[in-house]
Order: structure tokens, then C-alpha cells, then sequence
């Protein structure tokens, strides 16, 4: 009797996990998407590099999820392509846009008049500054504005440097590191700008010294410039004169990394940006290319997407309450940054940019940043 009483209780057990399990099912599967049957896009005014194509492969896997349809337009680098784009969609019924890299120039004029045009169209923007007629920085209302964490780039890099075997003495005696800046001036490009935030404080404290800021001749050129002025850059020092090379930018690294191949210059180098000929590059026996600062293109688009629809949903507060969002500058967010080092894409064969999260820090695949609520977490995981 006493082993049938201990049966029927466990059977009682498993029908009620059984029935408690069902009911969480029955709930998940009951929860309804409030942005389900919408239609939204992707306009990126670049051409459609590897990290771009795999925001855009995110950012439609998310909206399915979420019940709507999504399309993606890359626009060749032309800006009137960027706005003839989003011209379209606007008319043509999309509920919401995510455009991005548009220019300071124009597009807080363009969009403005769009919304003026379609006040129930819903945008968010990456790496698109307002400003006004006076240039002066402007806020759309309603439309959130989000950026890679430049300034954090910017510092972890110089902090990558600073952590080098050969640096280490320099640093330990308190001496300032003599850093060669690859950077354009002031001005040319809003997150050139703001990745010199994070630069100038080590300048600032003393922890560095810019010997000299250098960038490409020919911006459409931008690689092979870089290399032929970085090769007359070197010329005037011996290795031992240069601490390590900051770039603001990989396809300017890149130049920097063939000149110093070859002319077998034994100088660290470091970059903001990431793509597979980087990986390639820093993956090469007696490479100098020691690390790059980067986010994550695979969570970048699921986040556009999340921010798209809590706009559609009208659920400002819950974009608010992510913790990248930063409410003295207005409806901003910040995607983090990740370092990313040669050791890193090193340590097994076969890394290239849709892999990297097998080796990069726990940091480059947390997604704890971005904004959710209720039925995101339903439909999405979390």
C-alpha cells in the first residue's frame, strides 16, 4: 500500500508539471505580437559589406519573429539615394524605417519633413548626427537616434596598447606612450569626432603622446592613400620612437598594416571596426595588427529591429529603460564596444566575423543591453 500511495503521488506530480507546463505553453503561444502585419525596412546608405549584410539578415529574422515583414535597401553610397529610398517606402505604406548613415548635412532637414509628410511612420536612425539649419545639434521627436559606443573604442584601444609585453616597462615607470593617430581633423565625421572623446583624455592625463595625426590624401581611396602616407609617416622615425598606431578606422588600418609589412616595421598597431580581411590580416605570421574595437553585427540588427518596434508599439519608455540609452542627450543609444585581439582570432582556425563570438569575450554576446518588454521576451527569448 505504501508503494502505490508513493506511486500515485509521483504520478500526481508528473500530471501537474504535465498540466503546469502546458498552461506556460498555451501562454507563450498565446501571446500576440502588437506590431504583428506591420511593414518595415532597412535603408543603409552604404553597399552591402559582410557586417552590414549581417545586420540586415538579423534585423529580418527579429521581425519575423515579431509578426511583420521587413525589407532591406542598401543605396551605394549615394545620399540621394538614401533619400529617394526612404521617400518611397514613406509613400508607399511601410509603418517604419531604420535608416542608416545618413548625413549631418541633411538628414535632420530630410526626415523632418518626411515625418511632416507621414506623421504615422515610425524611424530610428544608426549613425545618422542631426543637425540643424545653424549646425547646431537638433532631435526629431519621436524618432530615436542610436551610435556604436565610439568613445569606448576609442579608450579600449588605447588601453590595448598600454597593455602590450613590450609597453610594459613605459607604463610601469609612469612613462606616457608615443602614439602615431590615424585620424581625420574635426568635423569630417561624427563618429571620427566622438571616438576622439575617448582618445584625448590619455593625451590629457599624460598617458600618451600623439607624435603626430595623419590620414589618407584621397578619401575614395582610402586604403591605398593611407599606405603611402604612412610609409613617408615612418620614414622620419626608427620602431623604437613609436609606442603603437591608433586608427579611427579599419579600411585606413589597413594602409597602416600593408606599410608597415612592407617595410618589416615592428610597430603594434590597433583599430576601431572589424571585417573578415582585418581578421586575415591580424591572423598572419609576424603581424603587427594586434587588435581591433568592435560591436556585435549579429545582435545590431535584432536590436534596430527591437527599437523599431517599440516605436511601432508606441512603448517609449521601455526603449528608455534599456540601460544603453542615455537621457540627457535625448532619445540616444549606444551600441557597447568589444575589444577584440590578435590572440583571440588566433587561437582556433577557421574565425572570421560570423564566428567570432566563439573567441571573443562574453561581453561581444550579451545581450542584456538591449531593450525588451513583456512580449519581446515571449516571442524573442528574452
Amino acid at each position: 500500500m505504501k508503494m502505490k500511495r508513493i506511486a500515485a503521488m509521483i504520478l500526481a506530480c508528473v500530471l501537474a508539471v504535465g498540466i503546469l507546463g502546458s498552461t506556460v505553453a498555451s501562454a507563450g503561444e498565446a501571446v500576440e505580437s502588437p506590431v504583428a502585419g506591420k511593414k518595415i525596412a532597412y535603408i543603409m546608405l552604404m553597399t552591402p559589406a559582410t557586417i552590414f549584410q549581417m545586420w540586415s539578415d538579423n534585423f529580418q529574422s527579429t521581425a519575423e519573429k515579431l509578426g511583420m515583414q521587413a525589407d532591406t535597401f542598401f543605396c551605394d553610397d549615394n545620399a540621394e539615394t538614401w533619400q529617394d529610398r526612404i521617400s518611397q517606402c514613406a509613400a508607399s505604406g511601410y509603418d517604419g524605417l531604420m535608416v542608416s548613415h545618413g548625413g549631418q548635412e541633411y538628414a535632420w532637414s530630410f526626415l523632418s519633413k518626411i515625418l511632416e509628410q507621414y506623421p504615422d511612420l515610425k524611424i530610428v536612425t544608426f549613425d545618422t548626427p542631426f543637425k540643424d539649419e545653424n549646425g547646431e545639434v537638433a532631435k526629431i521627436d519621436g524618432v530615436t537616434q542610436f551610435f556604436q559606443q565610439d568613445a569606448g573604442f576609442a579608450a579600449g584601444l588605447v588601453e590595448a596598447i598600454m597593455a602590450l609585453p613590450e609597453n610594459a616597462e613605459k607604463v610601469a615607470a609612469g612613462e606616457p606612450l608615443n602614439i602615431l593617430q590615424v585620424q581625420q581633423g574635426a568635423g569630417y565625421n561624427s563618429p571620427f569626432d566622438r571616438r576622439q572623446v575617448g582618445y584625448q583624455p590619455y593625451e590629457d592625463e599624460g598617458k600618451i603622446v600623439t607624435l603626430e595625426r595623419i590620414a589618407p590624401t584621397n578619401d575614395q581611396q582610402a586604403t591605398s592613400s593611407m599606405r603611402d602616407v604612412t610609409e613617408a609617416t615612418l620614414a622620419k622615425y626608427t620602431d623604437d620612437q613609436i609606442d603603437g598606431i591608433w586608427c579611427c578606422y579599419d579600411a585606413y588600418a589597413q594602409g597602416v598594416y600593408q606599410a608597415l609589412s612592407a617595410n618589416n616595421r615592428q610597430i603594434p598597431m590597433v583599430s576601431v571596426d572589424i571585417c573578415n580581411e582585418d581578421i586575415q590580416f591580424m591572423q598572419e605570421e609576424g603581424s603587427q595588427w594586434k587588435a581591433c574595437a568592435t560591436t556585435n553585427w549579429n545582435l545590431n540588427g535584432e536590436f534596430a529591429c527591437r527599437v523599431l518596434a517599440l516605436e511601432l508599439a508606441d512603448q517609449y519608455d521601455d526603449i528608455a529603460a534599456a540601460p544603453c540609452y542615455y537621457p540627457e542627450i535625448g532619445a540616444w543609444m549606444e551600441i557597447p564596444s568589444t575589444i577584440v585581439t590578435q590572440e583571440q582570432v588566433t587561437s582556433q582556425e577557421g574565425i572570421t566575423i560570423e564566428n567570432l563570438d566563439l573567441v571573443a569575450d562574453a561581453s561581444y554576446s550579451d545581450p542584456s543591453w538591449m531593450p525588451t518588454c513583456d512580449w519581446m521576451v515571449a516571442l524573442l527569448g528574452h
